[in-house]
């Protein structure tokens, strides 16, 4: 018989993983809770009816609470659907690009590079910028944006090179976004959008749903007929439940946009995250076991990636991030080295955990 823990003598882990990634704690307590008796229904929230009034409230006050973080013009529709970013990079271009039309795309690592591939199979997709030639170690800035292109494409923050938007970009196209790894970690300007689309399992639920803000008014204007579940009109008709939704995922997203809220919303999101950043960047710089890999002003705030400048003491660093706690910080095969990702629900203590480590490993090389 296995033996049951007390949750005060686990030892704490800080969870630098960059997807699935960190949630609040008291976010999994709910839905702990959830599962096993949902609001005293004696039912789980994983066997009740997705058309439940239960269950209806749930998804309301998701898109509602999107809404309000993000401060959503009128206009706009709210979608919490399935398949993940990958299936938003086939979407888009079947609901937005024109037959014999044109999109343009710009490339700022793995994912903006699948999302131009999909693109390519409607029709024209200019990428009319990309950081390739550097291994995708900054945001591109000195580029034109075509004007007679139905939309721009671009990746907010890229999780694994490590680069980020730092503010919303002006264009003269409607402009779409996959801001997945980031996502209500800074203010947006969603008037400056025709279309963000997030996957949840990066900074806003588990893995199973994704999250859109469409404009309603650029849709059905591309003389294709598109396959009905690819299409957004769908789902907007039928309020994100035209088969069976992720019913947990969004439950869960829904918990943390509240957690979100009640701790002072995106604004505070923002300067948390900056302290954290602010925190372990200045031991990037002071500390010269470390370098990162991205050009500092376009690092990304949410996954931060750096090598040891000398690689022999890799082994010797991984066994005392184990001692400490300190889990999910090797970096993606791409770039090498560590990524440490420090979504919303990160605390900063974890950072300086972080830190003390790589002081202490300076310590011991003298």
């Amino acid at each position: 018989m296995s033996q049951v823990l007390n949750p005060t003598q686990v030892k704490k882990i800080h969870n630098f993983s960059a997807g699935p990634g960190i949630l609040p704690q008291e976010v999994f307590k709910q839905a702990a809770q959830a599962v096993l008796n949902y609001e005293g229904t004696g039912l789980s929230l994983l066997e009740m009816s997705h058309r439940s009034k239960e269950f209806i409230a749930v998804m309301e006050k998701a898109v509602a609470l999107v809404k309000e973080l993000f401060n959503v013009p009128a206009g706009y529709q709210v979608l919490f659907l399935q398949g993940g970013a990958s299936t938003q990079f086939t979407m888009v271009p079947a609901n937005l690009l024109p037959v014999n039309g044109k999109a343009a795309y710009i490339n700022t690592g793995e994912w903006a590079g699948k999302a131009v591939k999909e693109a390519k199979l409607y029709g024209q997709t200019d990428v009319i910028a990309s950081s390739e030639d550097q291994n995708f170690s900054y945001i591109p800035k000195n580029y034109t944006i075509p004007t007679d292109a139905a939309y721009l494409h671009i990746t907010t923050n890229n999780t694994i090179f490590g680069t980020q938007y730092k503010q919303d970009i002006d264009s003269p196209i409607p402009v779409v976004a996959d801001m997945s790894s980031d996502i209500f970690s800074r203010p947006v300007d969603v008037s400056k959008y025709a279309l963000i689309y997030a996957g949840a399992q990066k900074n806003m639920g588990p893995a199973g749903t994704t999250m859109v803000i469409v404009k309603e008014d650029l849709l059905g204007k591309t003389g294709r007929q598109i396959p009905t579940m690819l299409n957004y009109k769908t789902h907007i008709d039928k309020e994100s439940m035209f088969n069976t939704p992720p019913v947990f995922p969004i439950y869960v997203s829904m918990l943390t946009l509240q957690w979100l809220k009640d701790n002072g919303g995106v604004a505070f999101a923002q300067k948390r995250n900056q302290e954290k950043f602010n925190i372990l960047y200045n031991e990037l710089e002071s500390n010269p076991l470390f370098k990162p890999t991205a050009k500092k002003e376009d690092c990304s705030v949410m996954n931060l990636t750096f090598v040891l400048t000398n690689e022999a003491l890799e082994e010797q660093f991984n066994a005392m991030l184990k001692e400490a706690g300190i889990s999910g910080l090797k970096g993606h095969r791409s770039v090498g080295g560590f990524r440490a990702s420090m979504y919303n629900a990160m605390d900063t203590d974890s950072v300086k955990a972080l830190v003390e480590v790589m002081q202490a490993l300076a310590t011991k090389q003298g």
